[in-house]
């Protein structure tokens, strides 16, 4: 998946797989995932609820919680560091500072008993020499910077104290307080105003400027978000990635069914004929019950008899464009 190979890779995964056990039987939420980020490079990771996209970025934090869950196999190189072989103690060491991650939910993230000076503070005084009075001052410097204002006055006040665009704010200045190399972006936007959303996104993107060659995983069920803020793109789906590519070809011309059926999805503004969205049929399944072929086979329309019983490889169907799909696995076997 090398399109750029002249850059230096940041994060490497190869073939993850994370299994939780639930009732005695084993739910395969990522199941084989590789993916590459590079330096100073936006990276979406694409799919709709279920489909293992929170659950590969809480493995990369090493955040699974265990039990139920487990990585029982594949490798996360940060840096060239495995990441996987690493005590808790250097894990904690390289979160935060060097890996930061903006949760889905802030108001769970956050606790709501202590102040937010108290909770930005924490992490500043952590990973650095700072004492209290020099990472107060940071702390309300880079509440400044995310879009909040008077930021000295509001680091007495608490969680409940802001509106849910607020607390987002908070979350983003909570990750990229420590300039992180790498920040992990789950759903940043969910449940906000698309105003708000636009902003908030151009603000992450703005702040992680500031840091030399640093990266973004930015996870999200919306393409239209990722058209605009990232250069590449993983669509998953049933704990696997069924498609990666660069943003505008993959736009341009989706080569995976759900990829298409994801695209088809989106509101297009000044198209006549369009007054429904189109909609995929049927819904993301159990991930106690993924289908035994391809992961998208019980909701594909254009599935054939061996997508029900064999699983399909991921392979570069076009320089950078890999896709995992039978269909288009027989085109480029015939040099198209």
């Amino acid at each position: 998946m090398d399109t750029e190979p002249k850059r230096r890779k940041l994060l490497e995964v190869k073939g993850l797989r994370t299994w939780f056990d639930v009732e005695r039987r084993t739910a395969r939420a990522v199941d084989g995932v590789s993916f590459d980020i590079y330096e100073n490079e936006v990276f979406g990771l694409v799919g709709e609820s279920g489909s293992g996209k929170s659950v590969t970025a809480l493995s990369v934090m090493r955040l699974i919680p265990n039990p139920p869950g487990e990585i029982v196999e594949g490798s996360i190189r940060f840096r060239g560091k495995e990441l996987l072989t690493l005590s808790h103690e250097e894990m904690r060491e390289i979160r935060g500072k060097d890996i930061s991650m903006i949760f889905q939910e802030p108001m769970t993230a956050l606790n709501p008993v202590f102040s937010i000076g108290f909770q930005l503070m924490e992490a500043i005084r952590y990973h650095s020499s700072m004492d209290k009075r020099r990472a107060r001052e940071r702390a309300a410097e880079v509440l400044e910077i995310v879009g909040i204002s008077d930021g000295r006055r509001r680091l007495k006040e608490y969680p409940h104290q802001f509106s849910g665009g607020m607390r987002q704010r908070v979350m983003i200045a909570m990750a990229l307080v420590m300039h992180p190399a790498l920040l992990i972006a789950d759903e940043p936007t969910t449940a906000l105003d698309v105003t708000i959303q636009a902003q908030l996104l151009e603000e992450m993107l703005d702040v992680r400027l500031r840091t030399e060659n640093a990266s973004m995983l930015l996870i999200t069920h919306d393409l239209a978000v990722v058209a605009e803020t990232c250069q590449r793109v993983a669509v998953m789906y049933g704990g696997k990635i069924q498609e990666v590519a660069a943003v505008g070809p993959l736009i341009a011309e989706p080569l995976h069914p759900y990829t298409r059926g994801l695209m088809l999805s989106l509101p297009h503004p000044g198209r006549e004929s369009q007054r429904r969205l189109q909609t995929i049929p049927g819904i993301v399944p159990s991930i106690l019950d993924i289908p035994k072929g391809c992961k998208f086979s019980a909701r594909c329309t254009e599935r054939v008899e061996r997508c029900d019983r064999e699983e399909p490889e991921l392979i570069e169907v076009r320089p950078g464009h890999h896709c995992r799909c039978h269909l288009v696995e027989a085109e480029g076997g015939g040099g198209s």
